[in-house]
């Protein structure tokens, strides 16, 4: 049986360039490469030589005969992406022309011109930063200094990645051997605009590559939202996993429901992380204070509510079976499934997840804490007078009133402006031509403040690989003689 790539998949595609058999896509050179919630191994071309399992930063690749149960449907997943079955050996028409020619592994062409040492600030750790590192510093002549705020490097792959996903934060491995390149200093506990000014950093450094992330919430527009007992499922995450910015965020569990507004990947974690074994927390990278409040926590349901049916639902694939063959206990009520169907679906990921919330929904409603996952709420309003008692929700044409003492809303992040570049408020980025800052020579953004947060981990590996590209091309065509 062939690889296959399951739920820790962060898409930085490594593992598409040490394929010596062009099986794995989308490859970044693909339309879908941006917006594919995974990659894929096709059963049919793979040759089982391993090389995408050495590649892969996070080990999300696996022998198929090695599969344990809980990753048994990533089988399917695969092969779906290809328009056939593998576990069933049904195969239909595939039509194998299609692909782009995989790309070409190049060394890094040597920048001609420019200052004998080039210097470039960093601003930011987290996995944009380190990713534009890594590829700087392919650069003999690259020096590279990172500017974070924080007392720990990388980001949301330490502080954003759910603690139970160990898999997933094996990226860290990947940064750390960045870190200790001989060419790096990262400056932990120094923050931009307080320790250091960006003009200081313009006029110290070659050049500026500004990979500050969307650090902030998009605001969930209805009444109510600045009563106690409502707060943003970010702080949730950074909470739980130790970020000083959300030390004090700690909720109050001592509400029977939680309700969780939105359905991306941040509400199925934040609602697992609610409802978990706290044993089996503990031999994570959880908080200490998180772990003990959860201890006493009174939680018996998290409600993840979302806007739009099933067919639209925001958590990726990999997520659901996570969440579906994991230790979780999940449950949809089939109310909340009538009129869903697969018939009429092109798109194999959401058949997928159509099917797999069938299923779900006809397994007995599991023992408490649980999580239920419901469709086609529209929030309304938050209830209560000084604190949240419920909120209100439209569904077909009518309201009601759903019970919660803890609102947590999870509807996506959002950039901030940062004074002295110029601000795109529309898409809460700062206004770039693929990484090049408008109008501010010498300056790049990389990561979602640069295309705003979509994508995971590894797709900032291409896109700072964009910037970067720019970067240089753009010192070596500011060379005397050029």
């Amino acid at each position: 049986m062939p690889h296959v790539v399951t739920q820790a998949c962060c898409g930085d595609a490594s593992c598409v360039y040490a394929c010596p058999v062009n099986c794995i896509h989308p490859t970044p050179d693909e339309p879908d490469f941006g917006i594919a919630e995974m990659l894929y191994i096709d059963p049919s071309t793979c040759v089982d030589c391993g090389a995408c399992v050495s590649a892969c930063p996070v080990g999300a690749i696996v022998p198929g005969h090695r599969l344990d149960e809980k990753a048994a449907r990533f089988v399917d997943a695969n092969a779906a992406h290809y328009g056939y079955t593998q576990r069933d050996a049904v195969r239909f028409p595939v039509q194998q022309d299609w692909r782009l020619p995989l790309a070409p592994i190049d060394k890094p062409k040597a920048v001609r011109g420019g200052p004998a040492v080039i210097d470039i600030a960093i601003v930011g750790s987290g996995p944009s930063a380190m990713y534009a590192a890594d590829e700087l510093l392919k650069q003999p002549r690259v020096r590279v200094t990172v500017y974070e705020r924080l007392n720990l490097p990388f980001g949301l792959s330490r502080f954003g990645v759910a603690p139970d996903h160990t898999s997933t934060r094996l990226v860290m491995d990947l940064f750390d051997e960045v870190a200790r390149h001989p060419n790096i200093t990262i400056l932990l506990n120094t923050e931009v605009g307080r320790d250091v000014t960006l003009d200081e950093l313009r006029a110290k450094h070659t050049a500026v590559l500004w990979a500050g992330g969307a650090p902030t919430d998009r605001p969930l527009p209805v009444p109510g939202v600045d009563l106690r007992g409502v707060q943003s499922a970010t702080s949730i995450v950074g909470w739980y996993n130790g970020h000083p910015d959300f030390v004090d965020a700690g909720p109050d569990l001592s509400t029977e429901r939680v309700v969780v507004i939105g359905n991306g990947n941040v509400a199925l974690d934040v609602a697992r992380i609610l409802t978990a074994d706290v044993d089996a927390l503990a031999d994570t990278s959880i908080s200490r204070d998180a772990l003990a409040s959860l201890r006493e926590s009174k939680v018996r349901e998290v409600v993840v509510a979302a806007r739009r049916g099933p067919e639209h639902a925001a958590f990726t694939l990999p997520e659901l079976i996570g969440l579906a063959d994991g230790s979780a206990r999940v449950w949809v009520d089939p109310a909340d499934l009538v009129g869903a169907s697969v018939d009429g679906v092109d798109d194999p990921t959401i058949a997928a997840k159509i099917s797999l919330l069938q299923e779900i929904s006809q397994r007995e409603r599991p023992a408490e804490p649980f999580i239920r996952l419901t469709f086609g709420q529209t929030p309304v309003a938050i209830e209560g007078s000084d604190s949240a008692t419920g909120v209100r929700f439209a569904h077909e044409g009518s309201e009601s009133v759903l019970e919660t003492g803890l609102v947590l809303t999870a509807i996506g992040y959002r950039g901030v402006p940062v004074p002295g570049l110029p601000f795109d408020d529309a898409t809460g980025t700062i206004a770039n031509v693929d990484g090049r800052v408008t109008d501010t020579p010498g300056v790049y953004v990389t990561g979602w403040i640069k295309r705003g947060p979509s994508g995971f981990i590894g797709t900032n590996k291409t896109d700072s690989g964009q910037t970067v590209a720019n970067l240089l091309a753009d010192i070596e065509a500011a060379s005397p003689g050029r």
